[in-house]
């Protein structure tokens, strides 16, 4: 099969914005595609069974003022393995704010640059953004969750179809305004999801729990010292940790209604330990060195201290005096991984004593960690990242951690080819940690095509084993998950 599912009328190219063009430029089709019309290049392993989701930004109208990558319309990429035959499907996310500007013929809503042209209300903890649903994607309940970081309704979607069935029935209602951000956490073992939102008015952060049956079963108020602009959440079997970092919004500037983001290097990070049921009153906060984190690999229980690994930058707002305020050079920066002195960092919290712990696994600038799901909240050994180009947000190859050697892995794409988030999906039958692939997308900037492809788990250094030729060029994206066949199954998708 080969279908063009639907297109729709973009006009928001040309551009001379350097995330609308290149590995960014976005795509006006739809596509449903299966083996064997889709040109598959080696052999699709046939004990790879379940469902790659990558969710991403693909602008479709002109913006409103500076576009900023976190700012196009939601649309989730589905690669589905079984039997060593694959199909793909890519569909937006059908948001109210999609739905208006589609009737519209133009864009109604500002990004995250220039929140202050809005002129209707929107979404997000800023409330002026469109819901686009556009960062984060998991798979809870048998559907899959789609949100914006910037915290946006729950938006749920078919996991196979991608069909959108809109804000979640059962709860979305319930967290109002302030909806869920990106960073949800689902336990494979117990089937919970752990969220939280933030905003600009108190309370300044909720907590909450799904249960596995898709019901809110917990959600309290955090008790912070005033408005934040946090990022990820940990999970571990029995707690969660909370992120109050020294990277916000000016006060005295919100006050007036501005956002600019600051970031307070003389503040202590702050990470507060809340049992997965717990309220503000049980968390336990504990100081780091100030910094920024965007995303966690994992986080676990190991005797009296909870662990936490993942990415940290200690320089999240470069500094910007010599650069022009006008033009994309200043937000080129602000998105530079290297110049944000990203690494992969480990915290130790002791619960006994109340100190902190912290050491730099590297010293090369990797972003976008990703484990086992079966080892999420536990201990494990393996930690798969991407690798970044200085000076773009562009992902140009893979990295692979042992925590327990320090050894590492690493390929690199060819010059001109960008991959995306690289989840893990265990081989059927799998016992040991790393015994599966890694699948990702891959954007061909010199050829203009876009590719699946898997990886060996165990050994990545001579490249993917498999390559599936997409039927279109897809823009580069932000978040992606692996949803096992057997899971999807046990919960009736």
């Amino acid at each position: 099969m080969l279908e063009i599912h639907s297109r729709v009328q973009r006009t928001c190219l040309p551009s001379d914005n350097p995330y609308l063009n290149g590995a960014w430029e976005p795509t006006d089709t739809e596509w449903t595609a299966s083996t064997p019309d889709l040109q598959v290049i080696g052999e699709v392993p046939k004990d790879l069974a379940g469902v790659y989701l990558r969710n991403g930004h693909n602008q479709v109208h002109a913006p409103i003022g500076k576009y900023h990558p976190f700012d196009g319309d939601g649309m989730v990429h589905a690669m589905r393995f079984e039997g060593g035959q694959v199909e793909y499907r890519n569909r937006f996310v059908r948001t109210t704010g999609f739905y208006a500007e589609q009737a519209a013929g133009r864009s109604l809503w500002p990004g995250i640059i220039e929140p202050r042209r809005a002129t209707l209300r929107g979404w997000g903890s800023i409330g002026a953004m469109k819901d686009n649903a556009g960062t984060d994607v998991i798979v809870h309940a048998g559907r899959a969750l789609v949100a914006m970081s910037q915290c946006s309704e729950p938006y749920r979607m078919d996991p196979f179809t991608l069909e959108t069935a809109g804000p979640d029935t059962n709860w979305a209602r319930r967290l109002g305004e302030r909806g869920i951000c990106s960073h949800f956490q689902v336990d494979e073992h117990t089937g919970e999801m752990m969220f939280f939102n933030y905003g600009e008015h108190p309370p300044y952060m909720n907590y909450g729990v799904v249960s596995a049956d898709n019901q809110l079963v917990h959600y309290e108020p955090i008790d912070l010292p005033g408005a934040r602009w946090p990022h990820d959440l940990g999970m571990t079997e029995h707690y969660c940790i909370l992120h109050d970092l020294p990277m916000f919004f000016d006060q005295e500037g919100l006050a007036r209604g501005q956002h600019r983001l600051k970031f307070h290097r003389d503040v202590p990070a702050r990470f507060g330990i809340i049992p997965r049921f717990g309220s503000s009153r049980d968390v336990r906060w504990f100081e780091g060195q100030p910094c920024y984190i965007l995303h966690l690999a994992n986080s676990y229980e190991q005797g009296d201290e909870v662990v936490m690994v993942g990415c940290i930058q200690t320089n999240p707002v470069p500094d910007l005096t010599n650069l022009p305020k006008e033009g994309y050079a200043r937000m080129m920066k602000l998105l530079d991984m290297h110049e944000q002195q990203t690494r992969m960092h480990r915290w130790r919290f002791n619960l006994k004593t109340g100190q902190t712990l912290e050491e730099d696994l590297d010293d090369e600038v990797t972003e976008f960690p990703m484990i086992s799901g079966r080892h999420k909240g536990r201990p494990n050994r393996y930690v798969y990242n991407a690798t970044m180009v200085p000076g773009f947000w562009h992902l140009d190859g893979l990295k692979k951690y042992d925590l327990h050697t320090g050894r590492t892995q690493t390929w690199r794409a060819p010059d001109g080819v960008y991959v995306s988030e690289t989840p893990f999906a265990p081989r059927q039958g799998a016992v040991d940690e790393d015994d599966g692939y890694l699948v990702t997308y891959a954007v061909d900037t010199r050829q203009r095509r876009a590719e699946c492809l898997v990886f060996d788990a165990r050994d990545i250094t001579p490249g993917p084993v498999c390559r599936v030729v997409l039927p279109g060029y897809i823009p580069l994206g932000a978040h992606a998950y692996w949803a096992p066949m057997q899971d999807l199954r046990k919960a009736g998708a």
